[in-house]
């Protein structure tokens, strides 16, 4: 095992890297930022923990002794009545779900088309533009519907886009220069969705129990069976959340030059 005693790493950045088991004693993690990173059956001690933001699936959080996660989801409940409704255990439900993404993502899409279309391709607070979003909406279609449910082993767009920390030997599409106009990943983005509503139409209370057929060959998610209701959940859950963290944005790029 590696041991690094004050050392200098100011900057470093992890990619891929296996962690898990490392102990940090008396080490600075300021200004530190984490994505895509797992953060199982962590224990924090003697921690000074200021201005920290979270966000992602949040369960068994203990602060000095207290289970704040029912207050979590209390709270994002109150505030997001219509959140349980991309939980759903049947098909009527999920068909439900997808009914109301549409009409939210409709009213999303008008929103952006006031901006100026440069604006549509500008990061805030370094996340995903608009553009980017809706090109990763795709991509999260394709990987879970298309290639999970109905088995094609490359189902991508040249202009999907993967999370950012996808690994580079899974054959994914991962072009981060390309500025498509908003109608051109619209485009492709109203096949995926009526693709998905499909899928939704045809369930069954049987279908949506079954476990998915691998496909043949590398990309995402990895080639093994999965449950159909994960992998529909997942879609929801991307659409959901990838919406309201649009929206957040479109009002910082409303307000003017930052």
């Amino acid at each position: 095992m590696a041991e690094f005693g004050r050392e200098d790493l100011r900057g470093s950045t992890f990619d891929w890297t296996d962690l898990s088991g490392s102990t940090f004693r008396a080490a600075s993690l300021s200004n530190v930022t984490i994505r895509g990173t797992d953060l199982h059956h962590v224990k924090m001690t003697g921690v000074e923990l200021w201005d920290v933001d979270i966000s992602g699936e949040v369960s068994g959080l203990r602060i000095n002794g207290v289970d704040v996660t029912a207050y979590v989801e209390e709270e994002m409940a109150r505030r997001e009545p219509d959140l349980a409704r991309m939980r759903p255990d049947d098909p009527a439900g999920f068909l439900e779900a997808w009914d109301l993404l549409e009409e939210l993502w409709d009213g999303t899409v008008e929103r952006a088309r006031r901006l100026d279309p440069a604006q549509l391709h500008e990061q805030v607070d370094g996340e995903w533009s608009f553009i980017e979003t809706l090109r990763h909406l795709s991509f999260a279609t394709a990987s879970w519907v298309h290639r999970a449910i109905g088995g094609d082993p490359a189902p991508w767009h040249p202009l999907d886009l993967p999370w950012d920390e996808a690994p580079d030997d899974q054959g994914l599409p991962r072009d981060r220069t390309a500025r498509p106009s908003l109608d051109e990943v619209l485009e492709i983005r109203r096949v995926r969705q009526a693709d998905v509503r499909r899928v939704l139409e045809g369930l069954t209370e049987d279908s949506l129990a079954a476990d998915t057929t691998p496909p043949d060959g590398a990309g995402w998610p990895p080639p093994r069976p999965l449950a159909v209701k994960e992998c529909l959940s997942i879609v929801l859950n991307e659409e959901w959340w990838h919406r309201t963290y649009a929206e957040r944005d479109l009002a910082v790029l409303e307000s003017g030059p930052r």
